[in-house]
C-alpha cells in the first residue's frame, strides 16, 4: 500500500540549501515537503565551508535565521595571499564596501533546521529509492520508501537539493543533460582544532611544497588546510606531519603565532570543478550542488548554492502569489550565466595558489608573476575582491 502526501513544493535534501528554500518559502506561505536519505544528525554533523558572503548574509537574515550568525560570526574585511613567503592584503571593504562573514555552514544547517522544526516543517528522513515521475507534466511526484513503506509525493514542483551524488540531476535524460567537469590532481586535508587562529583573516599561501589555507570557524576554533596528493589518506597525516607541513608553508614569521594541539577532524577531500545545464526539465529545478561543484579556494560552494536558491524561491513565490512565471522561465539561463563566472573564479584562484605535478618551470614563473601583478595592482586586487565578496545576483 501507498501512502499518499500532497504539498506544492517537494524538496528533494535537507542540507542548507534545500532548509533555506523551505524557509524562504514558508515565510511567503507555500508550502513543501523535505526528504532526504539521511537524518538530521548526519545532515548537521557534516563539516563543510564556513566563509560567508554579503549576499548569503542577506538571504539568512530575509529568511529570519540570522539573529545566532550576527552574534556568533566573525566579519571579516579582507584576506592575504601568501607566496613563497610574500604577502598581499585583499582590502574586501576598501575595494567593494563590503566585507565576508566567518560562520560555519554546519551553523548555518543547524539554525535553518531549528527554524523549520519549530514551524512543523515536513519532513522524511532515512528515506530509499527515490524515484522522480512525471517531471514534465503539471503534476510531477516523487516516490520513495520510508519505514518499509511506499511513499508519494504528488507536487507541482520538485526542487533537487541533493548534492552532487543525489537522484535529481539523474532524473534529467542524458540526451538533455550536458555536464563539464574538470578534476585536479591534488586534494585538501583539513583539520579542526581547538586553538585559535593564526591570524585574524584567511591566508591562502602558495609554498613550494604546495597549497595552503589559514582559517577559522570561531576566535577559539581553527580550520587548516594543506594541499597533498589526490591518493593520500587521514592515516597518512598523523598531526605531527600535519603541523611541520603546515608552519613550513605559512613562512617563519606566521609560524611563529601557531598554536598547534591535537585535532578533533581531519579529512582529505578531492577538488573539482562540475557544472550540469540546464538547471531545470519541466517542472523539476536543480540547485547547489546537484548541478554545480566549485573547488573550495574561494570559498563558493555555499554561496553559490544559496544564491540558486534566492533565485529559485523567488520564481515559485512569484508563482504562487502573483500567477507569474518569468522568473521561473529564466531560472536556468540566469542561475548558469552567475555559475560559470563563479566556477571561472575559482577555477582561476585554484591555478594561481596550488602546484600542479606537471607544471613546468615557465608555468611556475607564470605563477609568481600573476600573485605580482594582483600585489602591485589596485585594478587586479579589485577583480578578486569583488569575486570574492560574491557576485550580484542577475
Amino acid at each position: 500500500m501507498t501512502k499518499t502526501l500532497k504539498t506544492q513544493v517537494c524538496i528533494v535534501g535537507s542540507g542548507p540549501s534545500g532548509l533555506l528554500l523551505a524557509q524562504l518559502l514558508a515565510n511567503a506561505g507555500v508550502d513543501s515537503i523535505l526528504l532526504d536519505r539521511k537524518n538530521r544528525s548526519y545532515i548537521e554533523s557534516r563539516v563543510r565551508a564556513g566563509v560567508l558572503e554579503s549576499g548569503t548574509v542577506a538571504a539568512l537574515e530575509e529568511a529570519g535565521v540570522a539573529s545566532r550568525l550576527h552574534a556568533e560570526g566573525i566579519p571579516h574585511e579582507g584576506f592575504d595571499l601568501a607566496f613563497d613567503g610574500a604577502r598581499h592584503r585583499i582590502d574586501l571593504v576598501g575595494l567593494t564596501g563590503k566585507s565576508v562573514t566567518v560562520y560555519g555552514q554546519t551553523e548555518v544547517t543547524k539554525d535553518l533546521f531549528d527554524a523549520r522544526y519549530s514551524a512543523g516543517q515536513q519532513f522524511c528522513f532515512d528515506v530509499e529509492e527515490v524515484v522522480l515521475h512525471d517531471l514534465k507534466s503539471a503534476n510531477p511526484s516523487v516516490q520513495f520508501m520510508m519505514d518499509g513503506e511506499k511513499h508519494n509525493v504528488c507536487c507541482d514542483y520538485v526542487a533537487g537539493c541533493d548534492g552532487y551524488h543525489g537522484v535529481s540531476r539523474s532524473a534529467i535524460p542524458a540526451v538533455v543533460l550536458r555536464t563539464f567537469e574538470r578534476e585536479y590532481p591534488f586534494g585538501w586535508l583539513g583539520i579542526l582544532v581547538d586553538q585559535p587562529p593564526v591570524s585574524d583573516e584567511l591566508i591562502y599561501a602558495n609554498h613550494e611544497h604546495g597549497f595552503a589555507l589559514a582559517s577559522m570557524r570561531s576566535e577559539t576554533r581553527s580550520r587548516y588546510y594543506v594541499q597533498c596528493d589526490i591518493n593520500d589518506k587521514v592515516s597518512d597525516w598523523p598531526d605531527e606531519r600535519f603541523w611541520q607541513e603546515f608552519a613550513l608553508r605559512l613562512g617563519p614569521e606566521t609560524a611563529a603565532k601557531l598554536q598547534t594541539g591535537d585535532s578533533f577532524e581531519k579529512s582529505v577531500a578531492p577538488l573539482r570543478s562540475f557544472v550540469a545545464e540546464p538547471m531545470r526539465y519541466g517542472n523539476l529545478f536543480l540547485a547547489g550542488d546537484a548541478a554545480h561543484i566549485v573547488p573550495p579556494t574561494g570559498a563558493k560552494g555555499l554561496n553559490l548554492a544559496v544564491a540558486d536558491i534566492r533565485l529559485l524561491s523567488r520564481g515559485l513565490i512569484e508563482h504562487y502569489n502573483a500567477g507569474k512565471d518569468d522568473y521561473l522561465d529564466n531560472y536556468s539561463s540566469s542561475v548558469l550565466n552567475r555559475v560559470w563566472k563563479v566556477e571561472r573564479f575559482s577555477w582561476q584562484l585554484s591555478k594561481l595558489m596550488h602546484q600542479f605535478p606537471d607544471n613546468s618551470p615557465f608555468e611556475k614563473r607564470m605563477q609568481r608573476a600573476e600573485f605580482d601583478y594582483i600585489a602591485s595592482s589596485e585594478a587586479a586586487s579589485k577583480t578578486i575582491a569583488e569575486n570574492y565578496v560574491g557576485l550580484p545576483l542577475e
